[in-house]
């Protein structure tokens, strides 16, 4: 951590990874492996942290390893369209009814910059409504009431973002659908509408229904889009959408994460008559080097191919169910007021006895609590993401033998608690 600190701007490449808000000694990762991951000092733990959700398969699984080596072996980047490309776009747009075009990027940060500046264009508006603690990358514009990282810091904002670069950014109450008419209400230059389906940089909070209807009336009625931000949720909860489960129909999907096989990967997509507007079709400028980068492709190509092929995902919804009961039992012995919220194979507790429906709610859990939570977790063998904020995330990998073993752990760790 001294050598890193001296070279790397405290000691880490993103905040979170720097343990600010649990304390002690962040880890550092030797190698991974299935449904573990190994520290430097020898450590073995199940990783619920996977990369913060694109090891959907777990860490090096078979096939999208042979995969990657062999697109290593054809060449690392041409800076011109392959085959692999079509192929992934071809699997995405399947599994997205709303969505025709896909254009990969290489981050989901980039794949939201890309999506706004699409609506804008589209609709020839410059206002986005966003949700207070759903976080879409760290862009100037939407580097406000953004969640995780900057709830685990404390910090309302970002500096070096100019007043003038959050201008035309408006803020509304995720589950508040009065808050999202208000704004309507006040401004007749809205562009677009961003939220994810289940947030997750706020701990999992799932929307109501009448949220989520309200949300489409009113976009419509105003002539403003829906941009639904998956890049955590695409492919977490079923091969394609979450916005399909829950019921909201985006105009333009942003993608990451699971796509990418645990290569740097983004994508923004929707109908054809939006995405035509994109170079070299039309005058929206969107480009990227590495875009589209053969090695990333072929991960993707074989994570979302393994991915349907298994489709895993009503065991993930049981397994969280199954973990969510456990948590709660053992809080109830402990008499720990735990909250827990869960979709798909995204799961975490809020230390907190009211229900958590928005950021408001979800920052009224105790953090201290879980802290010493998370080092119990550390302790006994798991690795949390280091922040109440933040999801965890179940991998395929993750067999019986040891999701048995993980329900042991969070029950006893959170027994500890009470000492």
């Amino acid at each position: 951590m001294q050598r890193a600190e001296k070279v790397l701007v405290g000691g880490v490449n993103s905040p979170v990874r720097a343990f600010a808000s649990v304390g002690g000694q962040p880890l550092f990762i030797s190698h991974a492996s299935g449904p573990f991951i190994y520290d430097v000092d020898g450590n073995e733990y199940i990783d619920l942290v996977l990369s913060y959700g694109p090891m959907i398969l777990g860490h090096g699984y078979p096939q999208v390893r042979k995969a990657v080596a062999a697109a290593v072996e054809l060449g690392f980047s041409y800076g011109a369209t392959a085959e692999k490309e079509i192929y992934l776009a071809e699997l995405i747009t399947g599994a997205f009814p709303t969505i025709d075009k896909i254009r990969f990027v290489n981050s989901g940060t980039e794949a939201v910059l890309s999506a706004i500046r699409l609506a804008r264009a589209y609709t020839g508006r410059d206002k986005i409504i966003k949700f207070s603690g759903c976080y879409h990358g760290h862009m100037d514009a939407l580097l406000v009431a953004a969640g995780s990282g900057l709830a685990t810091l404390s910090l309302p904002a970002s500096k070096g973002v100019p007043q003038a670069a959050v201008g035309n950014t408006l803020v509304a109450e995720y589950n508040n659908i009065d808050t999202v008419a208000e704004l309507f209400s006040q401004h007749d230059d809205i562009a677009a509408v961003i939220l994810e389906p289940v947030a997750g940089n706020m701990g999992v909070v799932v929307p109501t229904a009448e949220f989520l209807q309200g949300l489409a009336a009113l976009a419509a009625d105003h002539g403003a889009l829906i941009i639904v931000d998956e890049v955590m949720t695409g492919f977490r909860a079923k091969f394609g959408g979450t916005q399909d489960l829950v019921g909201i129909k985006a105009d333009i999907t942003c993608l990451g994460k699971v796509i990418g096989g645990g290569f740097p990967v983004g994508a923004y997509g929707a109908r054809a008559e939006i995405m035509d507007m994109v170079a070299p079709l039309g005058e929206v400028y969107q480009a990227g080097t590495l875009s589209g980068n053969p090695v990333a492709m072929a991960a993707g190509l074989a994570t979302l191919t393994e991915l349907q092929k298994q489709n895993p995902y009503q065991q993930f919804t049981g397994r969280t169910t199954s973990l969510a009961e456990t948590m709660k039992a053992a809080a109830d012995e402990a008499g720990i007021p735990v909250t827990v919220n869960a979709f798909g194979s995204m799961i975490n507790p809020f230390f907190t006895a009211g229900e958590v429906t928005d950021f408001k709610s979800a920052q009224a859990s105790d953090t201290r609590l879980f802290g010493k939570f998370f080092w119990q977790m550390i302790k006994n063998g798991v690795f949390l993401p280091p922040s109440q904020f933040e999801s965890w995330f179940l991998s395929t990998a993750l067999l019986e033998v040891e999701f048995e073993r993980l329900e042991k752990i969070v029950y006893q760790s959170i027994i500890n608690l009470k000492k």
